[in-house]
This record gives structure tokens, sequence and C-alpha cells, in this order.
């Protein structure tokens, strides 16, 4: 009984809020990673990206819930996801248009395009904040459990109760789906193959008849849907907060990198790692394995390595590692 108690506590601190968290890391991770692979530099502006879409489709949130039009048990943000991918590649394809065009003209070197997205990042982040303001704002609303901690120690008498979370739930489903009609379209579509032709050899495929600008457009909106997926499955799951997605920034490009830049499956690898690292070192370990230990050896303090407030120093940690012992990632990506 111990040990189905230990395990409980472990699914419900550790195992679902990590998968949920690296679905949500997975996807923005995939947007770093097309960017990278086929428009050749790291976008620092991707999680600001991110809170552009969420801020659109939280503000139609509002507006929806205003004139009492819900979804019911689940959540209205969910109604709103279109218009803030619809927001959110607006104002990519205009930033494309009158910044990064200009230096992809001048064949600028990486660098340089990584240096005007920091300058695109802080744009951004300044627009959200002036639009919606610098607070935390919750917008989730519907049945908040699919099952509730009382509920599930009734049905199985149990001590530990197993919470789960309606956001959690269409996490994962979300994300499954997104993932599988991404790799459907770079596989299948004659478009997708193209930005993969484009992406192992730019020259060779121009020589092809590929048009460079239709790759461009197809990556950007690719990437502004699921910056803006990712984005509102983590405001739904926790909250909306500008600078939070600002942070945010850091365990997205450990993903990438961690997975291999430029890799697309190592990108949801590379999430998964990331948000199963960061839970794993600053939960408190002490309830689970006083459950899973022989009596008498159960631990005195928290065994917990760090603070919830340093789980970015986890991601940043696991990117110094990777970039020094294997810098092409765990799935052989590019080269940084």
């Amino acid at each position: 009984m111990d040990l189905l108690n230990g395990f409980v506590a472990l699914a419900n601190f550790v195992l679902i809020p990590a998968i949920a968290y690296g679905s949500q890391l997975a996807l923005g991770a995939l947007g770093v990673t097309l960017i990278y692979g086929i428009l050749r530099f790291s976008n620092f502006a991707h999680g600001d990206t991110m809170a552009i879409g969420t801020m659109f489709a939280v503000l139609v949130t509002w507006g929806l819930q205003s004139v009492g039009v819900t979804l019911g048990p689940f959540p209205t943000a969910l109604l709103a996801i279109p218009f803030g991918i619809a927001g959110a590649t607006a104002l990519v394809l205009l930033t494309d248009k009158y910044v990064y065009k200009f230096y992809r003209a001048q064949k600028a070197k990486p660098v340089i395009l990584v240096i005007v997205s920091m300058g695109v990042m802080f744009i951004y982040n300044g627009l959200t904040r002036i639009i919606i303001g610098p607070d935390d704002y919750r917008f989730a609303d519907g049945e908040r459990f699919v099952i509730s901690a009382r509920t599930f120690r009734d049905m199985t008498g149990l001590e530990e109760g197993l919470a789960l979370r309606t956001t959690q739930v269409i996490t994962v489903v979300t994300a499954i789906a997104v993932v599988a009609a991404l790799f459907w379209f770079l596989n299948k579509t004659r478009t997708g193959k193209s930005m993969r032709a484009f992406s192992d050899n730019e020259d060779l495929a121009l020589l092809s008849g590929i048009n460079p600008e239709r790759v461009v457009l197809v990556t950007w909106l690719i990437v502004a849907s699921l910056a803006t997926v990712a984005g509102v499955l983590y405001g739904l799951d926790k909250s909306f907060k500008a600078f939070t997605y600002f942070q945010l920034l850091l365990p997205i490009f450990a993903a990438a990198i961690v997975g291999g830049l430029g890799n697309p499956l190592g990108a949801i690898a590379g999430g998964f790692v990331i948000a199963f690292s960061e839970v794993g070192v600053t939960y408190a370990w002490k309830k689970v394995l006083g459950y899973m230990m022989p009596a008498g050896l159960e631990p005195d303090g928290l065994m917990q390595i760090l603070s919830t407030e340093y789980k970015f120093a986890v991601s940043f940690v696991i990117l110094v590692i990777v970039l020094l012992f294997r810098p092409t990632g765990l799935f052989r990506g590019k080269a940084l």
C-alpha cells in the first residue's frame, strides 16, 4: 500500500506536471528549431512571440466570455487560439518583411540576425506589456479537474490523492495532435518537402526551382502557430504574464539544443528532458521517499536539491553541459 501511495504522489507532483510542461516546451522548441533549420539563425524573439500570440488569445477569450460564449467544461481560450495565431502571424510576417528580409538580402551572418532578433524580442515584450499590462492573468474557465484528489482517494481508498487537471489533459492531447500534423505536413506534402530540401541544401533547392520566399512565408506561419498554441497551453496550465514568457526562452532553447538544434524530433525529446530535469531537481522528495523506503530510514529533510525559484538554473546547467560535450545534441542536429 505504501508503494502505491508513493507512486501516486510521484505521479501527482512529478510525472503528470513534467509531461504537461514537457509538451509545452516541445512545441516551443519546435518553433525555434524550424527557424534555425530553415532560416539559419537562432530566434531570440520566440518566447515573446509566444507571449504576443497568447495575449491576442487572452483578449479574445475575455471578449467571448463577456458576451456569454463558452465551451462548457472546456476552456473558452480554445476558441480563441485561431485569433491568437492570426495576430501572431501578422506580427511575425510584418517583422520579417521590414526587418529580417533586409538582412537575408544582405547575406548577413547568423550572429547579426541573432542580435537583430534580440532587438525584436524587446519590442515584442514592450508591446505585450503596453497592450495587456505586466500583471499575472488567469484566463482558464470550464471544469478545473478531470479527477480531483478527493475523488481519487474515495475511489481507491489510498491515502494519497491523484489530481488530474483539465488543462494538463488538453495540453498533452493538443501537443500530440499538433506534432502529428506537423510531421505529416513536413513529410507528406509538397510544401513540407520543399522546406526540408531548403533546410538540407539551400543552393540545390534553389536550382530545383523551389521558391525561397514561399518557404520563408510557410515557415513563419508554422512558427507563429506553434508559438501561440504553446503559449496558450502554458497560460491555461499556469497563468499568463509577459515576463514569464521572456524567461521561458531559456528552457525552450535548452530543449532545442539538448535534442539537436535543427532536428524536430530532437526538439520534442529535449522538451521532456528539460521538463523532467527541472521538476525533478526542484521537487521535495521527502513524501515519496517516505512511502518507498523501509521503516526507520525515512528522510528527515525535504530532500530538495534546489528551490523552485531556481528551476531555470537547471535548464542553464544542462544547456552548458550539452554545448561543452555534445554541441550537436542528442539527435545530432546542426552544430552551433
